[in-house]
């Protein structure tokens, strides 16, 4: 298991809330890959923390889904059926598709202004090739969307699949490259327009590229 690039713990704060975090973030971003085994001591080790804590984290991960504990094995990063992806990436369209047309409808200059300038960063990095920076800049591209469209209950609902979209859009994101942008240039386009519809057709179609990019995607 390398996690040379992981930062040990500062510390005051709830620790079994940092290692949860910690070990979260390395799933999320996929330094701790799916099917990868986790061994207490070892990460224990790494954030600069007794085992104790990092025992509670991953309890609390298979709680909620992220890492599957094995009997007799350990602790293991979940692996997501393809159903299970299918799944919750469909939710996805539904609630994104939903929040492009109310951004469409509520979203004034300054709203478009940030949509351009979050679209700006993510074509930068793209160009940098730096899959990290891309992965960032489309989720802040996603939750200026959701934020334009003024809707509490969506907003919540969003941010309970926004990590698992996150850990799903990660493998596919130099696949889905410069396409993805242009896709949010013409989302950006409706938006700025306050055409409800088109947002909406837009949004859908784009996030229905992503789900199938991720069907379609290597193990890289």
């Amino acid at each position: 298991m390398s996690l040379s690039g992981v930062p040990k713990l500062r510390r005051p704060g709830p620790l079994r809330e940092q290692v949860y975090e910690a070990l979260l973030g390395l799933i999320t971003t996929r330094q701790l890959r799916p099917g990868q085994h986790l061994v207490e001591s070892e990460l224990a080790d790494r954030l600069g923390v007794s085992r104790q804590p990092v025992r509670e984290a991953l309890q609390r991960l298979a709680t909620d889904g992220w890492v599957d504990l094995r009997p007799a094995q350990g602790a293991f990063v979940h692996e997501p059926s393809e159903e299970e992806a299918d799944q919750l990436l469909s939710v996805r369209t539904l609630l994104e598709a939903e929040a492009a047309r109310l951004a469409a409808e509520h979203a004034g200059p300054e709203g478009v202004a940030a949509l351009e300038e979050l679209c700006d960063r993510g074509e930068a990095a793209l160009l940098h090739d730096d899959v990290d920076a891309v992965v960032d800049a489309n989720a802040a591209f996603h939750a200026q969307v959701m934020e334009l469209a003024g809707n509490a209950v969506l907003t919540e609902l969003s941010r309970q699949v926004e990590r698992r979209v996150r850990w799903y859009y990660r493998p596919v994101a130099r696949q889905r490259g410069a396409r993805s942008w242009e896709e949010h240039r013409q989302l950006i386009a409706a938006v700025a327009a306050g055409d409800g519809e088109r947002a909406m057709r837009v949004m859908r179609e784009h996030t229905e590229h992503t789900r199938r990019s991720y069907h379609e995607r290597g193990d890289g």
